[in-house]
């Protein structure tokens, strides 16, 4: 029994040691399959990530390929306008023939003024015309003509294409006349013309020469007594006026500045719809930057230019003027040219002396010039570069006792205005002015022109001294140049070498390095480039 007993404690002791070892091996069994489920949940996980990079890499490979593929293509497409325009370009310069002339008279006046006449093929060329009888104008504008002995050389070659409806691009130095060589021929169409609308738009970069070109106009009109009326649109007065004048249905022609027609489109007072005959006057300064947004908005307010006569007229024609002004007009554009025009020359006729002197005298070198140069009532106009320098100056000569009349941006239209007036009618003989009146202002009889200082550009310097040495007539410009503008140097010799002029051994000294500017406005210069050349990229290790 003890054995029994003995046995079956054995027995249960056995029992419990299997199951503890069954349970230690469900247990080691379940935490390997713990670790096992852990593993291939990391590995899944992993595999995830894996795929979700290599995805994300496929598809950031195919947009940057995506991306490259369309540079590419736009690139191409890019270079076949590029290559389209050039061909363009080829194509029209081959259809134009410079103009010749089997009559003596007419091939003398061509050489003697330097006149160079380049129609397209398809148009038929015209002779210039050399008298005033011989203009094909209705007998009431001739009426107004005969008050001069013959045409100017622009007037003269632009006239006949002008009145033949034909698009225009006339480049002729300041004081040739430009201004009759464009509103001869709009007068004679609307003259007999009884719609209604405007159907003559002539924009003008500066209040001043809108209102000058305005009274060149009225002039005319005066005397043929026409029914139609022009009006002059420009900044610096109120608006209601002018919309006044607008609503006249009599009004056919208007003259102003880019930004008051702007302004007066945009409020639906001006309407071009009916325009038939569009001038940029001082084209260059026009097609420029600062104007060209205005431009642009004010041109596609009228009809397109095969709807129109588009007509340009500058002192200059540069290349990049020259590529903007192609969008404006029709393809068949005869460029009529006095002279050398793809950079800008002086009078030959205004003798230029420059005084390079320090900075801190001009004043006083100001006053000296004066008792030089303004007496027997000669008109004498001097140039200072900012307003403020101009009030300063104004203020110093009226306390010397001179009488001035002052034109800059201080100043209200209505006193610009007046003192421009009395400087032209000759009551007052001295007149002080910033470049807003450098450039196509006709001031009878200017004597001298006096460069207090000198302007940001050399072209700026041109159409200054070009105030004097008008319609034939002799001038003098007086310049004061200091080292603060040395870097003008170069490109000031070679304008008094050009036309024929002494160059000063203190300017000399500054060197003879040019700079060619960017921009009018700013005085920005730039570095010539080839715009058909692709930038290249650079690469950095």
């Amino acid at each position: 029994m003890g054995s029994k007993k003995l046995e079956k404690e054995t027995n249960g002791q056995n029992d419990l040691k299997e199951k503890k070892e069954k349970k230690s091996t469900k247990s080691d069994s379940s935490s390997k399959e713990d670790v096992k489920d852990k593993k291939d949940k990391k590995d899944k996980k992993d595999k995830k990530d894996k795929k979700e990079k290599k995805d994300k890499k496929e598809k950031k490979e195919k947009k940057e390929k995506k991306e490259k593929d369309d540079t590419k293509k736009s690139e191409s497409v890019q270079d076949k306008k590029d290559e389209s325009k050039a061909s363009k370009s080829k194509d029209r310069s081959a259809d134009v023939t410079v103009q010749t002339s089997t009559s003596p008279d007419v091939a003398d006046f061509l050489s003697t003024n330097s006149v160079t006449i380049e129609v397209p093929t398809s148009i038929a060329s015209a002779e210039p015309v050399l008298k005033i009888s011989d203009v094909n104008v209705d007998s009431r504008i001739m009426k107004s003509l005969k008050r001069f002995d013959k045409p100017t050389p622009i007037q003269s070659a632009t006239w006949p294409y002008l009145l033949n409806g034909n698009d225009v691009v006339g480049v002729a130095e300041t004081g040739s006349g430009k201004t009759l060589a464009f509103g001869i021929p709009i007068l004679n169409r609307l003259i007999n013309d009884k719609s209604s609308g405007v159907s003559c738009l002539v924009v003008s970069p500066t209040r001043e020469l809108a209102m000058q070109i305005y009274d060149s106009f009225k002039e005319v009109l005066d005397v043929t007594g026409s029914q139609f009326e022009a009006v002059c649109l420009y900044g610096g007065v109120p608006k209601y006026d002018q919309q006044r004048a607008l609503s006249n249905k009599n009004v056919r022609v208007v003259v102003g500045t880019p930004g008051r027609l702007r302004d007066l489109l945009a409020d639906g007072s001006l309407n071009l719809r009916a325009c038939e005959y569009l001038v940029l006057d001082e084209a260059d300064r026009m097609l420029e930057k600062g104007f060209e947004q205005d431009i642009t908005e004010i041109l596609s307010s009228a009809p397109n230019p095969d709807s129109r006569q588009t007509v340009m007229f500058t002192a200059t024609w540069p290349a990049e003027v020259r590529s903007l002004a192609a969008g404006f007009m029709k393809p068949n554009v005869i460029k009529v040219s006095i002279g050398e025009v793809d950079e800008l020359h002086a009078n030959k006729r205004i003798t230029q002396i420059v005084e390079v002197v320090d900075p801190r005298g001009k004043e006083r070198k100001l006053v000296d010039l004066l008792r030089k140069y303004a007496n027997n009532n000669d008109k004498v106009l001097i140039f200072a570069l900012y307003k403020k320098e101009a009030s300063r100056i104004e203020r110093m000569l009226q306390s010397k006792g001179y009488q001035v009349a002052a034109v800059h941006g201080d100043l209200n239209q209505h006193q610009r205005t007046q003192a421009l007036q009395n400087f032209k009618s000759g009551k007052c003989s001295l007149m002080l002015a910033t470049d807003v009146a450098a450039r196509g202002l006709d001031i009878p009889a200017v004597k001298v022109v006096i460069n207090l200082t000198f302007p940001l550009t050399v072209e700026d310097y041109v159409h200054r001294i070009g105030r004097t040495g008008r319609a034939g007539q002799t001038g003098v410009a007086h310049t004061l140049f200091t080292e603060q503008e040395k870097h003008l140097a170069g490109a000031l010799m070679n304008v008094l070498r050009d036309a024929n002029q002494p160059v000063p051994e203190d300017l000399m000294k500054f060197g003879s390095h040019t700079k060619k500017r960017e921009h009018s406005l700013y005085g920005a210069f730039f570095k010539n480039v080839d715009p058909s050349q692709k930038a290249k990229k650079v690469k950095f290790d």
